[in-house]
Parts: C-alpha cells; sequence; structure tokens
C-alpha cells in the first residue's frame, strides 16, 4: 500500500490552501479515489469514502449557500467530523467563513484552485494512480523510441547503456538507465521511471557516469513512459535456435500484465540501436493491425494452394 503526501499534491496542482493548518508533510492519501460529497451534505453518510480527496464544485457550494446559517454549519459540522484527509474547493470559489473556522478546529486542510472541476477532478485521479500504483524495479534501460516505450533486459555488460546512447544520439529520449521504477497504472497499462537519484545519468563502462539531459539537451531525456516493448540482450549462442520470422508473439509478464517482447542475440558487428529503432516501428504497425510475419506467411499459404490446385 503506497502513500502520497499532501505536500505534495498541492504542489503538484499549485494549490491555495485556504486553512492556517501547515505540516502538511504528515497528511497521507492512499487511495486514488475521490468523493463530491453531495449526499453527505445532505445527511446521508452510508457508504462515505471519508479516506478519499473530497472535491467541492459549483453544485455543492451553492447548495451550501442557500442553507441557513444554522443548517450550514450543522451540516458542515458533521462533515468535517470524519476522517478525511482534505477539501479542494474547485472553480475559484470562495468557502463560506464558518467552512473554514470548521476545518481549522477539526485539523482538516482546505485547498482551493481556480480548474474546473471535472478537469481538476479527472487530473488528479490520474497523478493518484501514477503516484499510487503497485510497483517493481528491474535492472535495465527504458528508452522512448518513435513514441514508443522500450524496455531493454539484459545481463551486466551486454551492451544496455550503450545501445541506449546511440539511439539518443539518433534523436530518441532516455527515461531511465540500470534501474528502471515500473508502476502498473491501470489494468493494462505499465509506466516507467527512473528513481530521482540517477534520473537523466547513464553509465558507460570505460568512461564512467554521463548526464545525458546535459550532453544532448533536455529534448534527450523523458520523465516517464508507458512500455510498449520489452526487448531481451543476450549474448549470442551458436547452439540456440532464434526467431527468423516472427510468427509467434511472445510476453513478458510484468506486474501482472503481458508485455510484447522480442530475444535480441548480441555479436560484435550488429547494429542494436537499429534493430530497436525497426522493432519500435514493427511494434507500432503491429498495434495498428500490421503484421508482415503473417502477410507474408499468407502470400505464401496462396502460393501452396494455388500450386496445389494447379497440380
Amino acid at each position: 500500500m503506497f502513500s502520497i503526501s499532501l505536500r505534495e499534491i498541492a504542489d503538484e496542482f499549485s494549490l491555495e490552501e485556504l486553512t492556517d493548518l501547515g505540516e502538511l508533510e504528515k497528511i497521507e492519501v492512499s487511495t486514488a479515489d475521490t468523493n463530491r460529497p453531495g449526499l453527505q451534505l445532505a445527511g446521508f453518510f452510508e457508504y462515505f469514502g471519508e479516506d478519499r480527496v473530497q472535491i467541492f464544485g459549483k453544485v455543492e457550494m451553492t447548495y451550501l449557500d442557500r442553507l441557513t446559517f444554522e443548517d450550514r454549519y450543522a451540516c458542515l459540522d458533521t462533515f468535517f467530523s470524519y476522517n478525511i484527509p482534505c477539501v479542494v474547493v474547485a472553480r475559484g470559489l470562495t468557502p463560506p467563513p464558518e467552512m473554514i473556522e470548521i476545518a481549522n478546529e477539526s485539523k482538516v486542510p482546505i485547498f482551493r484552485t481556480d480548474e474546473v472541476t471535472s478537469r481538476f477532478t479527472s487530473n488528479l485521479i490520474y497523478f493518484l494512480n501514477v503516484a499510487l500504483a503497485p510497483r517493481i524495479g528491474r535492472h535495465g534501460v527504458l528508452v522512448e523510441v518513435y513514441g514508443e516505450g522500450i524496455l531493454i533486459l539484459g545481463e551486466s555488460g551486454v551492451g544496455k547503456s550503450e545501445t541506449a546512447l546511440e539511439l539518443v544520439k539518433r534523436g530518441h529520449r532516455l527515461v531511465a538507465d540500470d534501474a528502471v521504477e515500473i508502476r502498473k497504472v491501470s489494468s493494462k497499462t505499465l509506466v516507467g521511471t527512473a528513481p530521482d537519484v540517477i534520473r537523466h545519468f547513464i553509465e558507460i563502462r570505460g568512461i564512467g557516469i554521463l548526464d545525458v539531459k546535459n550532453l544532448y539537451g533536455v529534448g534527450s531525456v523523458k520523465m516517464k513512459e508507458k512500455i510498449d516493448l520489452v526487448i531481451n540482450l543476450e549474448l549470442w549462442d551458436s547452439n540456440k535456435q532464434y526467431d527468423r520470422v516472427g510468427l509467434n508473439d511472445e510476453y513478458t509478464e510484468i506486474l501482472g500484465i503481458n508485455i510484447p517482447s522480442l530475444t535480441i542475440p548480441v555479436r560484435p558487428g550488429r547494429n542494436l540501436a537499429i534493430i530497436v529503432e525497426v522493432a519500435a516501428k514493427n511494434n507500432r504497425q503491429k498495434e495498428m493491425g500490421y503484421n508482415a510475419a503473417k502477410v507474408l506467411n499468407e502470400r505464401f499459404m496462396g502460393e501452396i494452394r494455388k500450386n496445389t490446385k494447379d497440380v
């Protein structure tokens, strides 16, 4: 179970704090779900998700404005008696003074954003899904090639970092080298990033540590990227049969999600950067419904059927 502090959320969305509580680092959010407390303001608290960020939009604030002072105070006093992490007021609206007073007494922070309620809610949910996602670390390299996130795996010294550096030289972008933090942000999507301490650095044996962003510019790096393809690099084994056609799809399972994968044999003279580029383009074609291996196989089968019919 992962969590994120209110300070990180407030900084990410530039939220204005209307209360005066401080110590936002100590208040944690551990669910990506949010709640608009319309029913709760009407007095219905069954199945209330009190562990969620509570978002007040125009509807909720208009409802409060139409209550008498006594009813509004009683409503808010009951609402803030629950252990909620915070309240965010959208559209730049101003909450009634008693709401700020009760929130300070209950030690529940109230923030304000100028964003439209629905847009802020969707952005917050996406941010929390990434921040709180199940995660795993892998020893490898993550690069973005032609818009495809390519996770390169393999034993130490096989050439992962050198391949990534050549790809950066060719105009592609580095996400992570050596250690890749992979997060499951949905049932079908994995997103990879680098640990903060080594972000944008790459290790090349014989040279040492390089800062890719400073060497090649900010356009050569990326903070995070969806993982579309896994490429396993391994030293060439003359006794092993490698796939030469590509009819059979292979997958690598990460956090319960199967990602298309390839095994690329490495030996002197092979240009791995070009191979990775072609693999990225080919994977993109497959995602769009075109598989060159299957097209060629169908042509061969068509010729065989034609020749058999002629005989």
